[in-house]
Formats: C-alpha cells, sequence, structure tokens
C-alpha cells in the first residue's frame, strides 16, 4: 500500500489487491478552518474466503454424518452460487469429493468407511472461482451404539404337525438404539444347521413358523438387531416335536340375548376362533340366578348342534347369568359369558308399521280380480290389528288374516264400489300405529278400460344382432295396448328418423326398423318405447356392425424429437369394427413427397420409436389400426421438422491437480457453464508430454465424476492436461490447459508410531514393543528412536537410534524404579514427533502363573495311522519359566518320544507311531506360582493288539475248544474277526484253522489223538490282522483225564488218596457272571495245590485230597448272586471220598444256588 499527497491531491494505491483489501476507506481532511471526510466503499473482486466456521459435524455413524456451516464473511463481490465439500482420511493426503453443487448450508455425507478417521473441508464457489476452504476437527466413523443383546429364550405354543407359534421377550440391552426387528431361526434335531424362518425382519414378538415336518423335533433362537447390525442369539429353546395336538376348543364367539319372555330367554353365538384341533360336535348352555353360585346345564349332555337355544321355565323379574361351551372329541371347551345379567321379563315394543313400495302408490286391478295388500308389522306383545275403509265400510267379501309378523286384505271379484282409501291400525300395550296403504298417492282404484302396452320380438333379438358392413339390417316386433300406444324408435339415446339408408314402418299392431348398407356408425343400442295412459314399455336391441376399425383416437403426439428420431403415441380407434385390434401400421412422409414409407408393419402397442430421421427434413406421420375384416382409417399427425433442441455443451472449468505421485496424477474441475441443452453424458480427459506434440486420452471410457486420476507416467516427466464435456450433440471445446506438473512422490516426515506396550521386564531390563506408523510420509521408515526416563523426571534418554525391528529390550536400568517409554518413527526426511508415552512399569521380575495358550483344535484327538509320526506343540507362558514334563501311562517317553522345551513352547515327537502310542499323554507345568496340567489324547490307527486270556478246554481225543477275551488294544477301529492258528508241537510251521471268527471262543476240529497243539489266536480290523495271543502250554489231545472231573454227580465217587479231584460246575448268565470262590466264609487264593479256572460255560473246582490233616471245610462257589457250597471231609491218614450232594435251584436274581461235595471214610461204607 502506497499513499502520495500534494498541496492539490492525495493518492492511495493499493497492488496485487487481494479480497482483504476490500472495505469502507476514509479520507480526512484538516486545516485551521475545519475538518473534512469522504467516504470511500472499495469491493475488491475475487474468489469468496472461507465459510464462516466452526465446520459442525453431527449425527456421526459407521457410515454417515451430517455437516453444517455459515455463509463466508468476504463474498469476493459477488453471491456465493454453490459450496464444494470434500472428505480426507487423516492417515492419506489426498482429498476426496463429497459433493460440488450443494446449495445449502449443510450436507448429510454417506459412504464412510467404519472405524475410519475423517476430516471434511468447504469451499464456496462464485463466478470468479473457488475459495479457501474450512477444514473440520478429526471425526471417528463409528455408530454411538453397539448390536442388542440376546432375546430372552424362545417358548412355542399351538403345536401342530407342521407349524409352531414362537414367543419371545425384547433383549435388556438394546445396545444402545431402538430394536428394529428380529431374526428367528430354528434347527431339526437330526441337523446341524440353523436356518432362518422369517424372509422378511420381524417386529412383532411372536411368530407362526410353518413349513415343518410331522414328527420331527425342532429348537428354536433368536436374534435382535438394531442400527448397529445383529446381536447375539438367544439361548436355544428345548425341543419341540411338530404334530397336531387336540385339545378343548375355545370358547363360542359373539354371544348374545336375542329375545326375552317373562318365562324364557333367547341365545345365540357363533362357532370358536379356535377348534382345539377338532372338530366342534356341539353346544353346552348352564344358567344360574344372579346371586346363586352353581351353574345348571339346559340342554342335552350330548350338546346342541345349533347355535341359538332357548332356555325356558324362569322366574319372572328374576336376573339370570348364562354362559356358552363348546364341545369336541377332548371335551367342554371353555365357557362364553353373556355379559351382564339377564333380567327374565316380556319384551314391550310399539307397534311398527311397514308399507310395500307397491303399496305407497295407486294400487290398480281389473275388475272381478283380487286385491291383495299385504302388510309388514311389529310389537310386542303382539299387537290387536283392524282393517277400516275411509269412505264407506269394507266389503263383507273381504278377508283378513293376521300373525305376529304380517296381515294381509283380500277382496276377491273386486268392483268399482272397491275403490277407496283403507286403513289400518295396530295397537298394544306399548301404544297405537295406524297407517293408509297407498296413502301418498290416492285411493285404491278399480279400473277395466286400459291395458299397459306390450311388445312381442322374435328372441333372437335379445342377443347382439351381428351384421356385415354394407348388408341389410332389419327389426321387426308385434306391438298391442289399450289405448293404441304411441311407437318410437331411438339410438344410443339419440331419436331416429328415416332417412335414405333408414326406414320405419309403423302399424296400430307391428313396427319395423330397416337399415341398408350397414356401416361401422351403424353399430349401437337401439330402443323400441311404446306408451299410453296405461304405462311405457322399452326393448333394446344391440347391433354391431363388423367392419375394419375407424381412425385411432388422436391426436398423434410426437415427442422427443431430434435430428435422428422421435416417440409417436396414439389411443386405441373409438369404433374397433366389431372386432379387437390387431396391431397397427405406422407410416411417415417427407412433406416434400407424396409417397408414404412404412415405419412399423406390424406394431401391437399404441406407440412407436421412428428412427433414422434425415436432419432438418420435414415429415407427416401417419398410423391405421388392423383388425381381421381389415385395414382402418389413418390418423395423421402435424408437420415436424427433424432438428435437435440441443447443442454441444461449453468447455469444462476450473480445472486443476490435487494430487501428484511419481506414476500418477489426479485432475479435478467444474461442470461446464452451459450443458447446450442437453444432460452432460460424461467427461473426456487428454494429456500430453512436455516433449512431444501428440495429446494421448486419458481414459478410455467416459467420466462421469468431476475427478480422474491419470495413471501409467514415467517418473520426473513434466505433463499437461485438458478436458472435454460431452453431451447427446457431441463434445464441447477443450478445456484451458493446466500448467505443465512433474510427476514425483511428495514426502512428508512419518507419523509417529502407536504407543508403547511393555512386553516384558526383569530387575535390570524392560522390553516395549510397538506397531509401524500409519503414515509412512511418502518413503520408507528406516528405522525408530526409543527413549525412555523415570516417572519423576523430566528429560528424556535416548536408548537406541535407528533399531530395525518393532521390539527392544531397554537394559541397565535400577531395581525398583518406575520408567516410562516412547518411540519415533525415521525416514529420509527425518525423525517423527514422539509416540504417546507408555504405562509406567517398575523394572522388576514378573510373576506369572503358568498357563497354556493353545485353541479348541488342539484340545481334539489326534487322529494318527500307524506307521506315520506326529507331533504334539504346546505353546505355554509363566514367570519364572515353568518346568515341563510329559507323561504317559506305562511308557517312558524318554526313550520312545522326543521331547523339545523352550522357553514358552514344547514339544512331543514321536516316530513311527504304533497301536501302543495311543492313549493319554498329560502335560505337566511348574514353577513357583502353581501347577498346571494339560490332557492330550492320541489315537492310533492301527491293527488289533493280542487278545487276552486264551485258554483251552473240552478237550477230547479229536478236538478242544478255545477261548479268549478281546484285546485291550483295538487298534482305533472295531475287531470286526478272528483268525485261529494251530501248531504241532513237532512241527515249525502254523495252519490257520479260521480267519472268520466273530465269537470269543471256536472249536478246533480233527485234531489228531496223543498229539500236542499250540493255538494261537489274531484279531482282525478295518486295518488288518493284529498281533497273535499263543497259548502258554501244550495241549494233549486225548481222551483220558488224570484227574476226576465230576459235574453235579448224583452218586458216591472214589478219589485215591494223592489224586486231584475236579469239579465242574456249569454257570450261564446273560452278562457272564462273577465267580467267586471262597472257603468257610472266608474268600480263597489260588495256590500251587488249590486253583479255580473260570470259561464262559464252566466253574472248575479243583480240590487236594493228599493233606492228611485236613479237617470238615465247606467250600463255596458264588456266580453272582447264586452260590454253589462244597464239603470236604477228611481224617488223619485216612482215605475219604468225595461225596457231592447237589442241591440244584432255580437261577434267577437275587436267590443263591449252591452245591455239597462231602468227603467220607472207606471203613466206613
Amino acid at each position: 500500500m502506497e499513499i502520495k499527497s500534494t498541496i492539490e491531491k492525495t493518492t492511495l494505491t493499493v497492488k496485487d489487491c487481494i479480497r482483504v483489501d476490500g472495505g469502507h476507506y476514509t479520507l480526512n481532511l484538516k486545516n485551521v478552518g475545519g475538518t473534512k471526510s469522504i467516504p470511500i466503499t472499495v469491493k475488491v473482486l475475487d474468489r469468496p474466503g472461507p465459510p464462516e466456521g466452526p465446520l459442525n459435524v453431527t449425527g456421526v455413524t459407521a457410515e454417515k454424518c451430517y455437516l453444517s456451516w455459515s455463509p463466508p464473511l468476504h463474498d469476493g463481490g459477488s453471491s456465493i452460487s454453490h459450496y464444494i465439500i470434500e472428505k480426507r482420511e487423516t492417515s492419506r493426503l489426498s482429498w476426496t469429493q463429497v459433493a460440488t453443487e450443494v446449495q445449502a448450508l449443510n450436507l448429510k455425507v454417506t459412504k464412510l468407511l467404519p472405524g475410519n478417521e475423517y476430516i471434511f473441508r468447504v469451499m464456496a464457489v462464485n463466478k470468479y472461482g473457488i475459495g479457501e476452504p474450512l477444514e473440520s476437527e478429526p471425526v471417528v466413523a463409528r455408530n454411538p451404539y453397539k448390536p442388542p443383546g440376546p432375546p430372552s429364550t424362545p417358548e412355542v405354543s399351538a403345536i401342530t404337525k407342521d407349524s409352531m407359534v414362537v414367543t419371545w421377550g425384547r433383549p435388556e440391552d438394546n445396545g444402545g438404539a431402538e430394536i428394529e426387528g428380529y431374526i428367528l431361526e430354528k434347527r431339526d434335531k437330526d441337523g446341524i444347521r440353523w436356518t432362518k424362518c422369517n424372509k422378511k425382519r420381524l417386529t412383532d414378538l411372536r411368530f407362526r413358523v410353518t413349513g415343518l415336518t410331522d414328527g420331527h423335533f425342532y429348537e428354536f433362537r433368536v436374534s435382535a438387531e438394531n442400527a448397529a447390525g445383529v446381536g447375539e442369539p438367544s439361548e436355544p429353546s428345548i425341543f419341540y416335536r411338530a404334530c397336531d395336538v387336540l385339545y378343548p376348543p375355545g370358547p363360542p364367539s359373539n354371544p348374545k340375548v336375542t329375545d326375552t319372555s317373562r318365562s324364557s330367554v333367547s341365545l345365540a353365538w357363533s362357532k370358536p376362533i379356535y377348534d382345539g384341533g377338532a372338530p366342534v360336535k356341539g353346544y353346552v348352555v348352564e344358567v344360574k340366578e344372579a346371586a346363586a353360585d352353581e351353574w345348571t346345564i339346559c340342554t342335552p349332555p350330548t350338546g346342541l348342534q345349533a347355535k341359538q337355544f332357548t332356555v325356558t321355565k324362569l322366574k319372572e323379574n328374576q336376573e339370570y347369568n348364562f354362559r356358552i361351551c363348546a364341545i369336541n372329541s377332548e371335551g367342554v371347551g371353555e365357557p362364553a359369558t353373556i355379559p351382564g345379567a339377564v333380567l327374565a321379563q316380556d319384551k314391550i315394543e310399539p307397534p311398527e308399521i311397514e308399507l310395500d313400495a307397491d303399496l305407497r302408490k295407486v294400487v290398480t286391478v281389473r275388475a272381478s280380480g283380487t286385491l291383495r295388500l299385504f302388510v309388514t308389522i311389529k310389537g310386542r306383545p303382539e299387537p290387536e290389528v283392524k282393517w277400516e275403509k275411509a269412505e264407506g265400510t269394507i266389503s263383507e267379501r273381504a278377508q283378513i288374516e293376521v300373525t305376529s309378523s304380517y296381515t294381509m286384505l283380500v277382496i276377491d271379484n273386486v268392483n268399482r264400489f272397491d275403490s277407496g282409501r283403507y286403513n289400518l291400525t295396530l295397537e298394544n300395550n306399548s301404544g297405537k300405529k295406524s297407517a293408509f296403504p297407498s296413502e301418498s298417492t290416492g285411493p285404491v282404484t278399480v279400473k277395466d278400460d286400459i291395458e299397459a302396452p306390450r311388445i312381442m320380438m322374435d328372441a333372437k333379438f335379445r342377443d347382439v344382432v351381428v351384421v356385415k358392413a354394407g348388408e341389410v339390417f332389419k327389426v321387426n316386433a308385434d306391438v298391442a295396448g289399450r289405448p293404441i300406444p304411441v311407437i318410437s324408435w331411438t339410438k344410443d339415446g339419440k331419436e331416429l328418423e328415416g332417412k335414405a339408408r333408414v326406414e320405419i314402418v309403423s302399424t296400430d299392431y307391428t313396427t319395423a326398423i330397416t337399415i341398408k348398407d350397414c356401416i361401422r356408425s351403424d353399430s349401437g343400442q337401439y330402443v323400441l318405447t311404446l306408451q299410453n295412459v296405461a304405462g311405457t314399455k322399452s326393448l333394446a336391441i344391440n347391433c354391431k356392425v363388423l367392419d375394419r376399425p375407424g381412425p385411432p383416437a388422436g391426436p398423434l403426439e410426437i415427442n422427443g424429437l431430434t435430428a435422428e428420431k422421435c416417440h409417436l403415441s396414439w389411443g386405441p380407434p373409438q369404433e374397433n369394427g366389431g372386432a379387437d385390434i390387431d396391431h397397427y401400421i405406422v407410416e411417415k412422409r417427407e412433406t416434400s413427397r407424396i409417397a408414404w414409407t412404412l415405419c412399423e408393419g406390424e406394431l401391437k402397442t399404441t406407440s412407436c420409436k421412428v428412427t433414422k430421421l434425415l436432419k432438418g427434413n420435414e415429415y407427416i406421420f401417419r398410423v391405421m389400426g388392423v383388425n381381421k375384416y381389415g385395414v382402418g382409417e389413418p390418423l395423421e399427425s402435424v408437420a415436424v421438422k427433424a432438428l435437435d433442441p440441443f447443442t454441444i455443451p461449453s468447455p469444462p472449468t476450473s480445472l486443476e491437480i490435487t494430487s501428484v505421485s511419481k506414476d500418477s496424477i489426479t485432475l479435478c474441475w467444474a461442470r461446464p457453464e452451459s450443458d447446450g441443452g442437453s444432460e452432460i453424458s460424461g467427461y473426456v480427459i487428454e494429456r500430453r508430454e512436455k516433449t512431444s506434440l501428440r495429446w494421448i486420452r486419458v481414459n478410455k471410457k467416459p467420466v462421469y465424476d468431476l475427478r480422474v486420476k491419470s495413471s501409467g507416467l514415467r517418473q520426473g516427466c513434466e505433463y499437461e492436461f485438458r478436458v472435454y464435456a460431452e453431451n447427446a450433440a457431441g463434445l464441447s471445446l477443450p478445456s484451458e490447459t493446466t500448467p505443465l506438473i512433474k510427476a514425483e512422490d511428495p514426502i512428508f516426515l512419518p507419523s509417529p508410531p502407536s504407543k508403547p506396550k511393555i512386553m516384558d521386564s526383569t530387575r535390570s531390563n524392560i522390553t516395549i514393543g510397538w506397531t509401524k506408523p500409519l503414515f509412512d510420509g511418502g518413503a520408507p521408515v528406516t528405522g525408530y528412536t526409543v527413549e525412555y526416563k523415570k516417572t519423576d523426571e523430566t528429560d528424556w534418554t535416548t536408548a537406541i537410534q535407528n533399531l530395525r525391528g518393532t521390539e527392544y529390550t531397554i537394559t541397565g536400568l535400577t531395581s525398583g524404579s518406575e520408567y516410562v517409554f516412547r518411540v519415533k518413527s525415521i525416514n529420509k526426511m527425518g525423525v517423527s514427533e514422539p509416540s504417546d508415552v507408555s504405562e509406567p512399569q517398575v523394572a522388576k521380575e514378573r510373576e506369572e502363573e503358568p498357563a497354556f495358550e493353545i485353541d479348541s483344535e488342539m484340545r481334539k484327538t489326534l487322529i494318527v495311522k500307524a506307521g506315520g509320526s506326529f507331533t504334539m506343540t504346546v505353546p505355554f507362558r509363566g514367570k519364572p519359566v515353568p518346568n515341563v514334563t510329559w507323561n504317559k501311562p506305562d511308557t517312558d517317553l524318554r526313550t520312545r518320544a522326543s521331547i523339545d522345551t523352550s522357553s514358552n513352547c514344547t514339544s512331543l515327537t514321536i516316530e513311527k507311531a504304533t497301536r501302543n502310542d495311543s492313549g493319554k499323554y498329560t502335560l505337566t507345568l511348574q514353577n513357583i506360582l502353581n501347577t498346571t496340567t494339560l490332557t492330550l489324547i492320541v489315537k492310533v490307527l492301527d491293527t488289533p493288539g493280542p487278545p487276552s486270556n486264551i485258554a483251552t478246554k473240552d478237550v477230547t481225543k479229536e478236538s478242544a475248544v478255545l477261548s479268549w477275551d478281546v484285546p485291550e488294544n483295538d487298534g482305533g477301529a472295531p475287531v470286526k474277526n478272528y483268525v485261529i492258528e494251530k501248531r504241532e508241537a513237532s512241527k515249525k510251521a502254523w495252519v490257520t484253522v479260521t480267519n472268520n471268527c466273530h465269537r470269543l471262543s471256536y472249536k478246533v476240529t480233527g485234531l489228531q489223538e496223543g498229539a500236542i497243539y499250540y493255538f494261537r489266536v489274531s484279531g482282525e480290523n478295518e486295518y488288518g490282522v493284529g498281533v497273535p495271543s499263543e497259548t502258554k502250554e501244550g495241549t494233549k489231545i486225548t481222551g483220558i483225564q488224570k484227574s476226576h472231573s465230576i459235574g453235579f454227580p448224583h452218586n458216591t465217587v472214589y478219589v485215591r488218596a494223592g489224586s486231584n479231584l475236579k469239579v465242574e460246575i456249569p454257570v450261564s448268565g446273560k452278562p457272564l457272571p462273577k465267580v467267586t470262590l471262597s472257603r468257610d466264609g472266608v474268600a480263597l487264593k489260588p495256590t500251587m495245590r488249590f486253583h479255580t479256572e473260570t470259561t464262559a460255560e464252566t466253574q472248575p473246582l479243583c480240590l487236594p485230597c493228599d493233606n492228611p490233616f485236613c479237617t470238615i471245610s465247606q467250600y463255596s462257589i458264588a456266580v453272582n448272586y447264586w452260590q454253589y457250597s462244597c464239603f470236604l471231609l477228611q481224617n488223619h491218614q485216612e482215605t475219604f471220598v468225595p461225596q457231592i450232594f447237589p442241591r440244584p435251584l432255580s437261577l434267577s436274581p437275587g436267590r443263591s444256588q449252591h452245591s455239597t461235595v462231602v468227603a467220607k471214610s472207606l471203613d466206613t461204607l
């Protein structure tokens, strides 16, 4: 600003004016003679200033928000035309346009990304350009609410074989937003998937689920939904079976009192809304006095079929209550009670007379005819009826009939003396009523000299008469009436007169109409009318003339006219020629020519698009309807000229570059000032390299936005750009060219890393970790600087610079002191601002109970194929580092497995897994704070292990029975069958006896007497034949036994001293019973001299007889609840013979059975 003053003038010069230079200037002049002030107003024409702040951001959700602002204080000397709104994520530098033509001072912004942080800015626009922006504070796009909690557990009612009604309660927590609806799901007990029950969102707290399968069980769950989304589902309901359930019916509907008397009340009702699933068989009516408590059934026990009933034998003027129940196959349903008390008394209604409309007119009866006056009456009690004749007495021939609802006066063979006015009077206790039949129009008159007109016509004229064009249409009729009626013909409501083609011929008794050479317009309704003093008679005849259609209904409208095309529309013909319009023919003609050109030959609609017009030519169009009788008359349009109603748009404006990178440049521009009369269909962008002469198109397809990103640029090259607008008329002229700009990345300082977290600590070390910055400044982050200080200090100490990783351990700290930490990012532009300060941490050893860090998958059974290897890796934590121990019952894992343990992980590896590696592995962690264990289950898929308890029995001279138990280890799959093999003691080779045994015993036959055999059994599953189990001792095949085998003998058996006594006791039971042995009530243990053996069929008992010092003993064998007792009697060095006294009892649960063996001396026998 420069001021120059002389004696005569002063000059104020402001160079390079900007918006703020506008305003009010005052020139003050002052001398001894006084003071003079001159105001000067200056307006600087410029782009507007920033809108008046603040830029308010309200109603923020995860997807939208609302912006509001005030107009700029400086409008730049021109009114604000509109506003441009842009948004930017705080992690990015580029701005994105939200709206470009905003006229208001507020805007709803949508399509935000949930969780992102945004800054918005608003710029005012006038005719001089886009003004400075007003920016908002950063806001995070997130909902102020959360999804709702789960509703209450659903309950089910009204169950049928294919439907159920499910109800539930609202969630206790709506998440801060109103519940918008519910989603109901069901699951079949036989299935695993939840499926939706409702296609549309539910707003009620109940829903009828249909389409269920009869007999299936279903459970239900429900989820609530608000603006934040769908919440957690409720707890599943119990399972409900879909089946028809029968219940007693509901109460009858609409019960009411229809009538009362001094001793009766009449009731009526409708069927129940709900019949309980079975048809209603009848109804029961109950009554009680209003003051009483007990109800009395008025109807038969089986009920009524009707829906009305009259209760009789009531006390006059007594109040009663009534109720009605419905009955079905399930019994009597809920009652429907008549509201209030009903009083047993006669109804009182004043008399009423309802005259028919015919009785309100003159009633005309021919002489000798019959006069009948029928009148509906009402009244309670039944009124007294009295007929009178106003002018005289009623004829003696009159007959009067009276009922409770009507009365009728009948006079036969009437004459003129019966003419006159007849009066009806009703009277009861409630009042009196009188009326004159035919009162309003005059008396009853008897006439005998007139007759109403009549028309007699052929029955064929009752239907539509169809006539072809050019044929003759003729109608004739006979007429009658006294006096002779007047004849007239009309067509479509207009009187028909005789013309050249129309001929009407009438006599006193006939009339005829003839139309020659019928044309389309002769179609319509012809009406013959006869009239005399006795009345009027009309008869209509409908005629349809079959002909070509008339012209379509006009006008023929022309819309959307351009230089090449237009759109025609019209209405269907008013006259279709007696047949449906099949199609239309559309033709065009240039006004300079006579010939017509076909546009459409078989058009089914009443509109048409005509193309291939010649620009500037003048056209006339015509349309003709076509039916089965031919082409109809045409409808022509006015002449129109084929010209476009628009031109090309003006060039786009305000082209500028908004962001630049090494391989792309983003452009923005404003719409053209004029669209040429046609909507802008897109924009074409071109670029040119500084060293090139050619402009290259950037976009292959038209761009509809006011912004484009030109990619694929060469780093370091300079480019300029221009933009074209396009509408239906073509491309506009190009916009102004942008200045040359170089393609290169802008570089900034990076943003700080995240707030450091404490990872670990000891007495002198603390480990921290962090995540990389959200914005790297346009260049890679090359490292980090870590700083720390004590919480009571102010100066920061640098621990390390240019650290590559995102974790660091600070050493040399003072034990017991509290420290805080911060981190800075580094790129080639420099060091960022520091991060947020970490939480305070004391330098001390951290203590933490041991714990496993595994997921649910790790806890599942590990399945391994035999011969494969497996590794179980278990991460854990704990401070101090816990001791790790692996255990497996009956296995030394130190030799069988390879165990590898670190400070936070342990793993166990087993190579070439076998069935013996199946089982439970226990992992134990222990430190000074606690001990915790984890059990992992491994299943090795292998052949079965050896069967257990293999034994032989029932040896004969050619067979032996093998028995065994299932293998303790089935190899991970059920044993399907067993393989039995035998081998003679003198041979080495095994011979297969069978490979298809499905039981736990097998009889081996075909053995050689006297030979010694070894047997072995192997189990087989889906993975193959397993390890065999072999008999330990050979079995000699012989029929001679060394010991005496006694099975429940019934006589005395003699045994030599020194021999063995063997008693076999058959046992049976399902499941196989448990066998125990006791002596004198004390359980016996097997010894070298005394032993027992249990098989699936017998219990052998071996009793030694070589002890000379035995006393009387009792041996008891208990088989679960059945017991066998053996008594053995021996004397000093004497030989006694055991004698068995079997006492067989029934083997029933809870009872015992025993057998007694007694030894007697030989010399006592």
